[in-house]
């Protein structure tokens, strides 16, 4: 009896309970009926005990970070620097959008932070360009994703965390798999403006007028090479990284470009601090949801059905890469990770999967999820500061869904693209 937590969590989410408690009221429900009243305990104990890990407090920290440079200005600067070097393209600010959302991947690596920073700048922006407000909020909403992929990224510290693998190895991981990623959103983009005529954001700039945007950004850009140069050299852990930065930001927004003030940081600290609770809260449900899973035997039968559907690796990639995607509909990557990793990931390393190959696989299949409906948690954030409905903007974003799905297939058959950057750098044989 106790497997039916399962669709009574499924329930609780399409009335419409959040996650979080939809997390803990199902078990909890299945456990009291099931007479196991001593669980119960263990259930929301272990809400705690898996927030409690120094390795996730690498969250928390890069999140402030990112709230630094947002509140600093930075991410005007990256626009800037952006429209400098693409803006004269047709469908410019389209290009910028994305290119901008690689470049913010490097300082936060939250996609709900990409979709709001970026989203209430250039939205408006590309607006009175002449672009519709759903398509300026579809193609914010769908690069925005590219934010956990490129390092440093919240769900790779999670997987990291949950299933024992290498923080550095799974960021060195997602750097091209985050780069494919923008640049079929940059190729879908020029498709668009060549059927429909998109606007030139600006004519192309001088030598001079791209050094300038570049010294402007040169600070700024420097944070994820601080924070990978550190973890890669063994200066520092990833979560000492992510308290580097965010050192590093206050330094850069307060002494070097001075477009902070002191009287901006307790917004910024209560900001991040709402943030990180969301997160966090959601990553120990997460747990507790798991100890609930493995009293129910749930690993043990979903590895025996997934291994009874065929033999051949490439196939169940295939299988898994949907089911992943579906479940990107309806949960976050945080809690899914959680979920579904210790299940999941054991299965395809006997079959002969790379362990950090599938951490990308999961976690970029899972970050799209992000961007689908009709869950996805970036619909709604570029829903409210765009103005536009979310259903229209899930229609708008469909061509853009569909690259980013082309790109996942293409991380999954082709392991060297996840792998080589890794490999040479010395975390994989």
């Amino acid at each position: 009896m106790l497997i039916w937590f399962l669709p009574a969590f499924l329930v609780l989410l399409m009335i419409g309970l959040p996650v979080f408690f939809a997390m803990l009221a199902a078990p909890g429900i299945m456990l009291w009926l099931n007479g196991q009243e001593r669980d119960l305990s263990l259930l929301y104990r272990n809400v705690y005990n898996g927030m409690d890990s120094f390795p996730l407090m690498a969250i928390p920290f890069f999140m402030l970070a990112g709230e630094l440079m947002n509140r600093g200005g930075i991410t005007m600067r990256l626009v800037e620097f952006s429209q400098a070097m693409i803006g004269h393209l047709r469908g410019g600010l389209a290009h910028v959008n994305v290119m901008s959302s690689m470049l913010f991947a490097g300082l936060s690596g939250s996609a709900v932070a990409d979709t709001s920073a970026l989203g209430s700048m250039l939205i408006p922006a590309m607006e009175k360009q002449g672009y519709t407000r759903r398509f300026a909020a579809a193609i914010t909403a769908a690069s925005s994703v590219i934010g956990p992929i490129i390092p440093p990224s919240g769900i790779m510290i999670i997987y990291a965390y949950v299933m024992g693998e290498s923080v550095a190895a799974l960021f060195l991981a997602g750097i091209v798999p985050g780069i494919l990623v923008g640049l079929g959103l940059m190729l879908m983009i020029k498709v668009m403006a060549d059927r429909y005529d998109f606007p030139i954001a600006s004519q192309r700039t001088t030598w001079g007028e791209a050094g300038q945007a570049s010294l402007k950004a040169f600070f700024p850009l420097m944070t994820p090479v601080i924070i990978l140069g550190g973890i890669l050299a063994g200066v520092f852990t990833p979560t000492e990284a992510a308290a580097v930065a965010v050192a590093y930001a206050l330094v850069i927004g307060l002494f070097v470009l001075r477009t902070l003030k002191p009287g901006d940081i307790p917004e910024v600290l209560a900001n991040a601090g709402m943030t990180s609770a969301v997160v966090l809260l959601l990553v120990g449900a997460a747990m507790a949801f798991k100890t609930v899973v493995s009293l129910a035997h749930a690993p043990e039968t979903l590895a025996a059905i997934i291994l009874g559907l065929s033999e051949n690796p490439l196939i169940l990639l295939f299988l898994i890469n949907l089911l992943l995607f579906v479940v990107g509909m309806f949960l976050d990557a945080g809690p899914a990770i959680i979920i579904l990793g210790p299940i999941l990931g054991p299965i395809f390393t006997d079959l002969g999967v790379d362990g950090v190959h599938f951490a990308i696989i999961m976690s970029v299949n899972l970050t799209v999820g992000l961007a689908t409906p009709p869950m996805g948690l970036v619909l709604f954030v570029a829903s409210s500061v765009s103005g536009e409905r979310v259903e229209s903007i899930a229609r708008a974003i469909l061509p853009f869904l569909a690259v980013e799905i082309a790109v996942i297939f293409l991380i999954t058959f082709v392991p060297a693209i996840s792998l080589t950057v890794p490999r040479l750098a010395g975390f994989l044989n």
